[in-house]
């Protein structure tokens, strides 16, 4: 029942680009005190998109959208998951008297500090109001382009990540990267919802109630905006980059042929016989969870929860998620790290029908006085078994990445692989929050007609016009759960024989090597 959308911390694993990028000696961070702050601070701003791209979707639940207008949103998501196909290109073009990555960070954080900013004059008409719909398709392409930005910034800061640092304290970058990005997508999606909530600035933070929140996604958007623009200002002016490359020339060459010999690695693993059977493991395991995955909390939200209490609910998991994996390890050094994974994908099926349980009795639970301590005790419990079901799969997934990763193509072959990770929890997020709608049995009140189903926007039209109302005889979401249930059991029959028999393959299958004999 996850309720946020954020890119996964672990790949973080591409900041090892390549063999000699792996730190020497004992970690020593004095000296370095400045660049990990430095660090940390790019890699919140990074997170702030994220999270206002995360409160979107429950900003717009209750404002009339359909479930196919929030899956057209959900391709705002998107590029994080698929920035792999120019990131090769951010790597290997750049103007070497200026810096290899402030290249592309310098003018990549300005355009999203000025998209923001311009965004902020707009927003609140997108947005809509009780008597004009959303404009969900200038807010999905708005929310892309600001996403597509801020994954190219993160290319950019994994790569200055290997230089900034000493060799010794390459490691603290992943630890930047964690706990910078959570930061940002807490500001961005946590405190953003909070404040911007008459109920909880009403309740814990003002003494006279008001109809509106201290903030306004018009004034978060134009506050970071300025933030970017003032930052990034600092980074180039102040922040020096070691730049090893001094004939520019020489570099526009290099650059073609890296960009053109990436894309040829990049061709040789995907032709692996274990690398394509794993790609269809991973782009076909997680069907069975989209729905309480991509649906639940929106439901939740439609049911008179309020948004700002789910968001909350983040806040005491987050030393939880950090410590999580650390516990973990143990299980998934072996030589089976997927067994653990085998075990929690059965339990985290089974969260599907607990949800949607949830869903169906949360307008009798909440009542009129709202959720009380009881009710967020339940969510948060369903909250926290979702969560450790999620961080074993994704713990051990991440482990069988690094075991048989290649080390002659480094990070490239585990960015792949988390690509295509990431492209298996999208795309059926998408497909789920699409296909509500069509699965929703409607009819409407109006006794004259009885056969109008509402089932398109000139039927619901009609039955408006006639003092009806649309009144929903089943819920696409509980028929798609049960759906996933079932898809996801029957997966498993086939995952299961698949997966050991990927453990159980020889080094050799992995590896590049073969296409040097």
């Amino acid at each position: 029942m996850s309720l946020t959308k954020r890119k996964r911390s672990v790949e973080n694993e591409e900041l090892l680009e390549n063999g000699d990028s792996v730190p020497a000696g004992r970690s020593n961070i004095k000296g370095d005190e400045l660049n990990i702050a430095v660090l940390l601070f790019l890699y919140t701003l990074q997170g702030i998109p994220l999270g206002l791209a995360g409160a979107i979707p429950m900003l717009l639940q209750n404002r009339g959208i359909t479930y196919t207008q929030q899956a057209e949103f959900s391709l705002a998501f998107w590029p994080f998951s698929v920035k792999l196909l120019w990131a090769p290109i951010v790597d290997a073009i750049f103007l070497p008297n200026f810096g290899r990555r402030k290249t592309w960070l310098v003018p990549v954080q300005y355009l999203i500090g000025i998209f923001m900013i311009i965004m902020s004059y707009c927003i609140m008409d997108w947005l809509g109001s009780k008597d004009e719909a959303p404009s969900m398709t200038i807010l999905t392409i708005s929310f892309l382009i600001l996403n597509f930005l801020a994954a190219t910034q993160d290319i950019a800061v994994d790569g200055w990540a290997l230089t900034m640092l000493k060799r010794c304290n390459v490691g603290h970058a992943s630890t930047c990267n964690t706990v910078g990005q959570t930061a940002g997508y807490f500001l961005g999606y946590v405190l953003f919802l909070a404040l911007e909530s008459p109920y909880f600035c009403n309740k814990y933070l003002r003494v006279v109630p008001e109809d509106t929140g201290i903030v306004t996604l018009s004034s978060f958007l134009l506050f970071w905006g300025w933030i970017f623009i003032l930052a990034t200002t600092l980074v180039a002016v102040f922040k020096h980059e070691n730049n090893d490359v001094a004939d520019s020339r020489e570099s526009d060459v290099k650059g073609v042929k890296d960009i053109v010999n990436a894309y040829k690695q990049l061709l040789k693993i995907v032709k692996l016989p274990a690398v394509r059977t794993l790609a269809l493991v991973l782009f076909t395991a997680k069907i069975g969870f989209c729905a309480s995955d991509a649906v639940s909390g929106l439901k939740l939200v439609e049911a008179g929860v309020p948004r700002e209490d789910l968001a909350l609910l983040a806040v005491p998991l987050v030393p939880v998620q950090i410590i999580m994996p650390v516990i973990l390890a143990k299980h998934t050094t072996g030589p089976a790290p997927l067994s653990l994974w085998l075990r929690a994908f059965p339990l985290r099926l089974l969260v599907g029908p607990l949800a949607a349980i949830l869903v169906a009795l949360t307008p009798s639970l909440l009542g009129d006085t709202g959720p009380s301590y009881f009710y967020l005790l339940i969510l948060m419990a369903m909250y926290i078994f979702h969560q450790t079901c999620l961080y074993c799969m994704f713990v051990a997934v991440m482990a069988f990445f690094a075991k048989v990763s290649d080390p002659t193509v480094g990070g490239t072959y585990m960015t792949l692989l988390n690509t295509v990770s990431n492209l298996g929890t999208n795309w059926p997020s998408t497909i789920a929050l699409w296909a509500i709608d069509h699965l929703t049995y409607k009819k409407c009140s109006a006794p004259e007609l009885t056969d109008n189903t509402c089932s398109s926007p000139l039927e619901s039209d009609l039955c408006k016009a006639n003092n009806g109302s649309c009144i929903t005889r089943i819920d696409g979401y509980y028929i798609e759960t049960v759906i996933c249930l079932i898809v996801g059991f029957l997966w498993l029959q086939w995952g299961r024989k698949t997966i050991n028999r990927l453990q159980r393959l020889p080094s050799s299958a992995w590896q590049m090597s073969r296409y040097n004999r």
